[in-house]
Formats: structure tokens, sequence, C-alpha cells
């Protein structure tokens, strides 16, 4: 791989764009802006690519990446059993702060680690990022950094941990905060994972019994 190519969304947006895709097609790790903070991404269907971006992170494969997707419709292809509550859900926050787990669809030919029949996706609401989605299609996607570090906000942070591990970066300027997506699991009777950006009264205010009469 050669020396990192860094991008500025705003002003060079179309040879971002370009620059990331063939990465991506190549089977490279780039770095990409979302809505919380600076992402490492590498194409979802390709093992060997998820895996460099495990290894960029250090990171085990006991902690697989979630999936970015484009568009809130993309995720009836990945998952099976979903109930009308998750698509509620997914329909009320997306694009936007919430990540979902949910059973992969049996025949998806996903390799992401150790994940069972699960996957966890989320849309970005990110208008740069969900157009490079657009071309890529869904991208495995974990914070740009090094595991046990911050999570990068700034793309130079990013740079600093990931260093040449990656082949393009791409710089939206300062990323628009720090606390993660929430994540509810809808593999059985929905459960949140992680609060984060979302707060469980928020979720239950969009899809009423969400989490059950108690909730």
């Amino acid at each position: 791989m050669t020396d990192p190519q860094l991008f500025d969304c705003a002003t060079q947006a179309d040879d971002a764009l370009a620059a990331a895709e063939a990465a991506i097609t190549a089977g490279e790790c780039i770095v990409l802006p979302t809505d919380t903070v600076y992402g490492i991404g590498a194409a979802a269907f390709d093992a060997k690519a998820v895996q460099r971006l495990l290894d960029a992170k250090q990171r085990g494969r006991d902690m697989p990446p979630p999936v970015l997707i484009a568009e809130p419709t993309m995720l009836r292809s990945l998952a099976s059993g979903l109930t009308k509550d998750g698509l509620k859900l997914a329909k009320a926050f997306w694009p936007g702060p919430l990540t979902v787990v949910v059973t992969a669809q049996a025949d998806l030919q996903l390799d992401l680690g150790d994940r069972d029949d699960t996957i966890a996706v989320r849309v970005p609401d990110h208008d740069f990022t969900r157009a490079l989605l657009r071309r890529t299609g869904p991208l495995a996607v974990s914070s740009a950094n090094v595991s046990g570090q911050d999570a990068a906000t700034t793309i130079h942070a990013a740079i600093e941990q990931l260093g040449d591990s990656v082949s393009v970066y791409l710089d939206a300027g300062p990323g628009s905060d720090a606390v993660p997506s929430t994540i509810v699991d809808l593999t059985g009777e929905p459960r949140i994972l992680r609060e984060g950006r979302l707060s469980a009264d928020e979720l239950v205010a969009a899809v009423p019994g969400l989490f059950g009469d108690d909730a």
C-alpha cells in the first residue's frame, strides 16, 4: 500500500469519494466521518478487508464491527425476523445515532468476526458518508482509534493513531459529538445494550411499549 491520501470532504468531495471507493474496492481501509466520531471502514463483504480493520485497531475478532448502510430500506436485505416495532424504531431514528442488533439473513456472506448469527446496523446522519455508502455498499465501520485509546473526533487524531494502516483519510472537520450511538438489541424482546445519544425515554416516545409494559 502507498502512503495514505488525505482529502477535504468540503473542497475535494468528488476526488474524496472516488479515492475512497477505489480503496474500498481494493480491500483497503479508510477513515470516514460520521455523525458521532470518525470511523475506520472496510468493505463489509470482504473478510480480508474486515480483518485489516481489526488489525489496524489492534482488536480481536470477539468485537465485530457494526455495518453502516446508506438507507433504512436496506435493513431488510441484511436482517431476518424484523418485527413491526423494530422497523418503526429504525424509521423513527434513521439516519441518526441508533444502532440495532438484528438476526442476520441466513445466507448473508459476512465475516465480521465472532458475531454468531447477529449483525449490528446503523444509518449515519452524515450526507457525505451516506453518499459514499451509496457507491460502496455496506461498510464495516468501527471508531477510528486503536483499542483502548480515545475515539478520534478529528482526522488528525485518527492519523496519529492509525497511520499507514489506512489508505484514505476523509476530513470533514471536527466530529459533531463524541457521545456514541445508542445500541438496541432487536433479536428477541427489545433491550438497550448501550444508552448513548438517544435515551430510553426517547425510544419509547417514538415506539410506545417497545420495552414492554414496564418501559
